[in-house]
């Protein structure tokens, strides 16, 4: 084993840049646009706080975590704030509907908030402004980390958002707490020797959506422990052996470490987050937008279809393009061409189109059969930053061929969505959960974050009165 250097420049950068970020510092976009970003977690999360495998979460954390510490969005139950931001983690991420930085594989929201409404509930008297510097703290680490690693991460078989996410969550974490530079370095150090997640979770597995809420929990352990005096890996990203750039990737040509500070205080990658208005993956978007505007064009059912042939990134063949199996939820949500089949037959692809029963629905199946994923070596080499353009060829009985190209979907950071289109999407997660007053009390609190004495309002509005 080679003698190790001590060198921590990136590790360091990072931390200085949370410990440092102040309210003032920030632009007034990136301020506006993450109230939105954290309204569509939110409802993201009271949906998916009534799913098959959030109750069981609940069920099990309730029977062994007694502590009333804080709360899980969407229900009248309280856990420990380890214990919450798991729940609460795996319930923003539990239907396919929430953000995500496209270029480096992450969803921000469902490991960042969990982490940092914990800490609002632990420590009140976090006014709004301080919330809204720690949550753009988060989502501004988070994104470097996943851009530094490239889709090769993933493609090697890694879940991103479970891995890269636990450094969004321990900036966040760290920054609501207060830790100067020296702590924010160890709880960076023991978020990262946590991160763990494996992508064939994919293939119908539940604990896909356990994996943000673990990490968003590994986080929160890290600025916890940190504030203590605990101590992490100093060079956590820099280690030559077992440091997390070197184990998460095959070869040092295949990670960028500069990325992990480029742009501090200059570029905000909270602006690259996107939004979700399909409930599945969002290496399907494009697919499914390209399609819409070929019906429109040219209306055709799913009995004209002869067959569909998707172009993309060799990653999105292996993350989306396998041959559908009635395998669980996840799987359904997952698979590109079952989502297809959704759309041309059911007309959307959002929550409504999800019953249990849709796994395997035999309609869908048999039209997902006609749906072929196959890899254009150009769109490959165009990397990751291009890694979710597609193209489309509709080939239908009568003869016709269409052919359409998205390279940003609806929601995308290039093509994002307005305030209304945000309001009316968690108005619609949520009307379910919380009541009409509640609901708009909750949304009112999140646009004017800013306003806030103690963020740990928002957790109380979370929780149904």
């Amino acid at each position: 084993m080679s003698q190790q250097s001590s060198d921590n420049r990136y590790t360091r950068g990072i931390a200085e840049f949370v410990s440092g970020l102040t309210y003032d510092a920030i632009p007034s976009e990136v301020k506006q646009r993450v109230k939105l970003l954290i309204l569509d977690s939110l409802g993201c999360a009271i949906y998916g706080s009534r799913l098959e495998w959030s109750r069981i979460l609940h069920g099990v954390l309730g029977k062994i975590d007694s502590s009333q510490a804080c709360g899980v969005w969407g229900t009248s139950l309280k856990l420990s704030a380890p214990h919450a931001a798991l729940a609460n983690g795996t319930q923003v991420q539990g239907f396919e509907l929430d953000d995500g930085h496209l270029r480096a594989h992450i969803h921000v929201g469902s490991v960042v908030l969990p982490a940092l409404i914990a800490i609002a509930e632990l420590r009140p008297g976090m006014n709004g402004k301080a919330f809204l510097t720690a949550a753009i703290a988060g989502y501004e680490v988070g994104p470097r980390v996943g851009l530094c690693m490239n889709p090769e991460h993933i493609a090697q078989g890694w879940h991103s958002s479970a891995t890269v996410g636990v450094f969004g969550a321990a900036g966040a974490a760290a920054r609501g707490l207060g830790l100067d530079a020296d702590k924010t370095v160890h709880a960076l150090g023991i978020a990262g020797t946590q991160a763990a997640g494996l992508m064939a979770v994919q293939y119908g597995a539940m604990v896909k959506r356990l994996h943000a809420g673990r990490s968003s929990q590994s986080g929160l352990y890290g600025a916890l422990l940190a504030e203590q005096g605990f101590t992490g890996i100093v060079n956590v990203f820099e280690s030559e052996y077992g440091g997390f750039c070197t184990t998460f990737s095959r070869s040092q040509d295949r990670f960028r470490m500069a990325e992990l500070t480029a742009g501090f205080g200059s570029a905000w990658e909270t602006m690259n987050v996107s939004l979700k208005f399909y409930s599945c993956v969002f290496s399907n978007h494009n697919a499914l937008d390209a399609l819409r505007a070929m019906q429109a064009e040219r209306p055709f059912a799913p009995a004209d279809v002869e067959k569909i042939v998707v172009h993309g990134a060799q990653v999105t063949v292996d993350h989306v393009g396998w041959k559908y199996k009635p395998q669980g939820m996840t799987a359904a949500q997952l698979n590109l061409p079952f989502c297809i089949a959704t759309l041309l037959i059911e007309g959307d692809v959002f929550v409504d189109q999800f019953p249990e029963e849709a796994i395997s629905d035999p309609r869908r199946m048999a039209l997902a059969d006609k749906v072929e994923v196959v890899n254009d070596p150009e769109i490959t080499a165009l990397g990751g930053k291009h890694r979710f353009k597609l193209r489309v060829e509709v080939h239908l009985k009568d003869g016709t061929r269409m052919e359409r190209t998205v390279a940003t979907s609806r929601g995308s950071e290039q093509n994002f969505a307005s305030e209304q289109k945000v309001v009316d999407k968690f108005e619609k997660l949520s009307r379910n959960v919380l009541s009409t007053t509640q609901m708009r009390e909750l949304r009112d609190a999140v646009l004017g974050l800013e306003k806030l004495s103690d963020a740990a309002e928002l957790a109380r509005l979370l929780q149904p009165s």
